[in-house]
């Protein structure tokens, strides 16, 4: 049996696989990310990992705000049902994000005082894009895009 038939986590099995990322910021695309969502631990947790070549183009203030490397630990609390995601990025970055996935919709977010965060991501009904966006807001109610992101599946 693989993990997913006897994990918890078995509904985010979708998001399994080696993903090609692009993100879109200031009416730029960047390519050259990518990204592998693996199972750990039997099934216990899924492990993200995702770095980048930053093209010459890319936009001065993401290449030097640029995350990666970046590495996320997502796990379920059995009593709740709540998943929790845990990350880090090269920047030394370290948050904790709530997350979701029901049908097709997944969703990340946090609330921080000053920065908060949000994701929203759609799985394409064959399984091979995933379309999403960040937003962030200093208070919770007014939000602003951060960047759209797609994950192509090449493995």
């Amino acid at each position: 049996m693989s993990p997913e038939e006897n994990s918890p986590l078995a509904p985010l099995a979708p998001l399994v696989g080696e993903w090609a990322i692009e993100a879109r910021i200031g009416g730029q695309t960047l390519t050259g990310a990518n990204a592998s969502i693996d199972w750990l631990e039997d099934g216990a947790f899924l492990v993200q990992s995702a770095d980048a070549e930053l093209p010459p183009d890319a936009p001065a203030e993401f290449a030097a705000n640029s995350p990666f490397p970046t590495l996320s630990i997502i796990g379920l609390d059995d009593a709740s049902g709540s998943y929790s995601l845990l990350y880090t990025d090269g920047r030394g970055v370290h948050r904790v994000y709530e997350m979701s996935f029901e049908g097709r919709v997944w969703k990340q977010w946090r609330e921080a005082p000053g920065f908060h965060q949000r994701s929203e991501a759609t799985v394409s009904e064959d399984g091979q894009t995933i379309d999403g966006r960040w937003e962030g807001s200093s208070d919770g109610s007014d939000w602003e895009l951060d960047f759209e992101y797609t994950y192509r599946r090449v493995g």
